[in-house]
């Protein structure tokens, strides 16, 4: 796909712990014009199949497995010389500070490095038994574990997740 996006969706179910590609739709991307507008484009789906199986939005726990996080990126993210090429969007169908749909912006590497892996936005749904990390390289995604990382704190987490990709453009988020 051309146009600034690479085309792909990374689907991740925590509680299953099955990863899935799809497809970015290429009308919605145009009409939404991904990052924010394609994430809110997204939730509107999942809650029109929560309302579908009787499922209230206040009756989503925040912290629970049908919550559900979005990261998305734009057709400008990662495009050198482009303004706030670095930006990418984060939303959750309710956040714990507000209980309302979560909404955030940044940026940094961790947008650019998503496209350049081959991603535009990632989906991540349920909730994992045992700590996990998700691992985006060249493409391909793997949840591992994170056992060994529970406890410690974000500093040091950082640095052992880019040591153990060791040689690789790495970021963290």
């Amino acid at each position: 796909m051309t146009g600034g996006f690479m085309g792909k969706i990374l689907k991740v179910d925590l509680t299953t712990k099955t990863i899935k590609k799809e497809p970015i739709d290429e009308e919605v991307a145009k009409k939404y014009l991904g990052g924010k507008g394609y994430a809110i484009y997204l939730l509107y789906q999942y809650l029109k199949e929560y309302k579908r199986k009787g499922i209230s939005p206040a009756d989503i726990d925040p912290l629970g497995p049908e919550n559900v996080l979005i990261f998305a990126t734009g057709p400008g993210t990662g495009v050198p010389g482009f303004p706030s090429s670095g930006r990418y969007h984060v939303m959750a169908l309710k956040s714990p500070l507000t209980g309302s749909i979560g909404s955030g912006n940044s940026g940094g590497e961790w947008g650019p490095f998503l496209k350049f892996a081959g991603f535009d936005i990632v989906i991540i749904e349920g909730a994992s038994d045992t700590p996990v990390y998700l691992e985006i390289v060249n493409g391909e995604a793997e949840l591992k574990s994170a056992e060994d990382l529970w406890g410690k704190n974000t500093f040091d987490t950082n640095r052992i997740l880019k040591e153990r990709v060791k040689g690789k453009n790495v970021s963290v988020t």
